[in-house]
């Protein structure tokens, strides 16, 4: 783990996209595994959060250059 956490050069922007898709994917659980068979999860949210999650551990910071990230 710590050296995933070594690599992670631009760590504001996959925070970024961690805290959106828990935003979005966290309600959408609650949803799937309540015991109310009325509440239905809304696929589209939990592909919109993955989604989210896949750009920002793939961004880069905005004060970052591309030599800083592929050293």
């Amino acid at each position: 783990m710590e050296k995933w956490i070594k690599r992670l050069k631009s760590w504001q922007t996959t925070l970024l996209g961690v805290i959106a898709a828990l935003v979005l994917i966290l309600p959408q659980l609650q949803a799937v595994l309540d015991a109310d068979p009325a509440t239905v999860a809304s696929w589209e949210a939990i592909a919109t959060g993955l989604g989210m999650l896949g750009i920002g551990a793939v961004a880069k910071d905005g004060d970052k250059s591309t030599e800083d990230v592929s050293e």
